[in-house]
């Protein structure tokens, strides 16, 4: 019986074997995807789930360009047993803790604290945010981009999740819920046992129980892992770590990887809840949390492109005209001075999205609102889209710059017709903010610094002036007859705004509510219906990372395309609410995975990697 068992299995990764050199052959070096393979990598992810899937496809080409940093790992002999397997995946999962030792990326964590609503179920009571970049070197410091004021509050947390963003809580740091053991995964600590496979989106996985074996020390990972069957690399991790340190406690987390380079998966989204809301069961703690990572190739273009750039400059004269600028001129060549310094610099810090195809999405929306009210400006407006999770928008110039954030919990068009004509309307009426930033000593901050040097808050005149304008604006614009969507969704904000207080602190411009209330377009709060849960035709607001999404390796966003589906109850509206990560897996640079045969039960069974 053994023998046949071994003989299933040896089938069963043979076909495994052909799958990856198959792919090996296929696979492109750090080159461009043929177009053909883009467009059906394109076409798979437009049926995706809706929550916070990643930018993969478009970004494909870009990230190739820039791969030559980090090289392909060598192609190992294909494996014939599971206990091979196990080797390359360990193997493997150390070659990325070394590749990414050089990065410095964005990491952003928003938490909602629960409570129990008897007709919403689960809803939030508090949230916290956080904000910093990672150094994923071996001593995985971290630097907050927040105020200090705001560590007080990560301080507060109970047990492990505020010891997990302390930098000096070393090796039961933050690291832990992106590698499931940074310095000792391997079988002396750990037992491997196969379980079945299994599909993730578009690629066939090998799944795992993985346990800490007796006094192998504390802080181990203890759960199940997913090994793509290819290349052989963990792409996602579910579970916890134990035994927890005396007064600490470690919290369960989903963490999923997405194949953004040749031959690596890099940590992207993790997942974490706890929580008990069944009857008679009293919560120590309960919460939801996202965490999202980006900006592995922040600032990693080479000096050769820079010195093109230069050269490019020196040899153009870009003048409207022969003559010295009248003094408007000037002025308004000196604030998009200013206006292209701040564009830059939030690029550069990881917090703003590179220009591409969801800022024409938003530009179209502008220029309904412009053209329909006959505005015409100097200079166009531009849009782009801060990559954190707060509700914010701001203007600098004539640049607008709404949150991704706010995009995902907008319901409609209408509604973010609304929140842009704000920041329209301080373009039109003048408010021009941070003609400061035209001198570029002022730029010459460190990126953790962002929110201490940079700042467009208005004044209170001008707020009220731009709500006036902006409402102006809508009813003579195409959604003049959907601003009772609009209420709706203010109304909706303002039920939540008590319990959102991080969610609605914004680090560069005016807030949408201060102290609970909310005070960005009022003279609409009280347009359209009451605000009714039982209506499940009535969608005032929507989840986070229901919108839009985010190539974690070059920060480029875009929109989600998904599958409508039905609600059945009020418990599935969630506004404002935070949910589990499902991204559609694919390979990097190609479509759908080639089609192989079942699992049999005996080669399911026979696999172990102690």
């Amino acid at each position: 019986m053994r023998t046949w068992k071994a003989i299933l299995t040896a089938a069963l990764l043979a076909s495994m074997s052909a799958a990856a050199q198959q792919a090996a052959e296929q696979q492109p070096s750090a080159q461009p995807p043929a177009p053909d393979a883009t467009q059906t990598a394109q076409s798979s992810q437009q049926a995706a789930p809706a929550t916070a899937q990643p930018a993969q496809t478009q970004a494909a080409q870009p990230a190739a360009a820039q791969a030559g940093a980090i090289a392909p790992p060598a192609p190992s002999p294909a494996p014939t047993t599971m206990d091979q397997v196990v080797t390359l995946f360990i193997e493997h999962e150390h070659g990325l803790i070394k590749a990414l030792a050089t990065r410095t990326p964005v990491v952003e964590t928003y938490l909602q604290n629960l409570t129990a609503d008897p007709q919403l179920g689960p809803v939030p009571s508090a949230d916290h945010y956080f904000l910093g970049r990672m150094d994923m070197g071996e001593t995985v410091d971290r630097k907050d981009y927040l105020k200090e004021e705001n560590r007080s509050m990560e301080s507060r947390l109970l047990g492990g999740f505020g010891k997990l963003y302390k930098v000096q809580y070393q090796p039961l740091g933050f690291s832990w819920m992106v590698y499931a053991d940074r310095t000792d995964f391997d079988r002396e600590h750990y037992d491997f046992h196969y379980a079945r496979r299994e599909f993730l989106g578009d690629v066939r996985c090998l799944v795992f129980d993985v346990t800490p074996k007796p006094k192998s020390g504390r802080g181990r990972f203890l759960g199940r892992i997913w090994v793509e069957d290819q290349g052989f690399n963990i792409v996602r991790l579910n579970g916890t770590y134990a035994p927890a340190p005396r007064n600490a406690m470690f919290f369960h987390m989903d963490s999923w990887r997405l194949n953004l380079i040749p031959g690596y998966w890099v940590p992207a989204f993790i997942y974490s809840e706890e929580g008990d809301f069944s009857a008679g069961v009293k919560n120590k703690l309960a919460f939801k949390a996202q965490t999202r990572i980006w900006g592995y190739d922040l600032k990693k273009g080479g000096k050769d492109d820079e010195l093109t750039q230069i050269r490019v400059d020196s040899v153009t004269d870009e003048s409207a005209a022969a003559q010295d600028a009248s003094p408007l001129q000037a002025e308004r060549v000196w604030q998009q001075q200013a206006e292209d310094n701040v564009v830059e610099r939030l690029t550069n810090a990881g917090l703003l999205a590179p220009d591409g195809d969801l800022d024409r999405i938003l530009q179209t929306v502008v220029n309904n609102l412009e053209v329909t009210n006959n505005i015409d400006l100097p200079r166009p407006v531009r849009t782009r889209v801060l990559l954190t999770s707060p509700l914010e928008t701001f203007s600098v110039g004539n640049t607008i710059v709404i949150s991704r954030g706010l995009v995902d919990v907008l319901p409609d068009e209408a509604s973010l017709a609304a929140v842009l004509s704000h920041e329209l309307a301080h373009i039109v009426l003048g408010h021009n903010l941070g003609s400061k930033y035209a001198f570029n000593d002022r730029m010459l901050f460190s990126d953790e610094g962002t929110y201490q040097n940079l700042g467009f808050k208005h004044i209170p005149e001008e707020e009220a002036a731009a709500d006036k304008k902006a409402v102006e604006l809508l009813k003579n614009s195409p959604y003049a007859q959907k601003l009772d969507n609009v209420g709706l969704f203010l109304k909706a904000l303002q039920l939540r705004a008590p319990q959102l207080s991080a969610l609605l602190t914004t680090h560069l411009g005016n807030p949408l509510a201060e102290n609970g209330t909310v005070n960005r377009l009022s003279a609409l709060a009280t347009q359209g219906p009451a605000l009714d849960n039982t209506k499940l035709d009535q969608i005032a607001a929507l989840p986070l990372g229901g919108r839009v999404k985010i190539n974690p390796w070059d920060d480029k966003a875009e929109m989600v395309k998904t599958v409508p589906v039905a609600i059945t109850s009020a418990r599935d509206k969630m506004p404002f609410e935070v949910t589990p990560f499902f991204p559609r897996l694919i390979r990097y640079g190609t479509g759908a995975a080639a089609p192989v045969a079942a699992p049999t039960t005996a080669a399911a069974n026979s696999g172990s990697g102690n």
